[in-house]
């Protein structure tokens, strides 16, 4: 017998899941694992496009430097400046 319950069926979305916790990552240290977990709207390949980013280019000195990065826009940059630390 399997019960389904709506507190279940839902996973929440990162935004959710720490709202209210004030989360900062540190986009020129953090690794893949720790960018696509912590920034909102950002998977495993764009966190790895980071990464490989900041390998090849340097460190980052803006936020809006991340524009740079393959598949990441300004929308991306604005749900995440708070949590953007150099």
């Amino acid at each position: 017998m399997a019960l389904s319950s709506p507190a279940f069926s839902d996973s929440p979305s990162k935004a959710e899941l720490y709202d209210g916790i004030e989360i900062t990552v540190n986009i020129n240290t953090a690794t893949a694992e720790e960018l696509s977990a912590l920034l909102v709207g950002v998977g495993d390949k764009k966190a790895q496009e980071i990464v490989d980013y900041r390998d090849q280019n340097g460190a980052f000195t803006t936020a809006d430097d991340l524009v740079s990065v393959k598949g990441i826009g300004e929308a991306t940059v604005e749900k995440n400046r708070e949590r953007i630390q150099l």
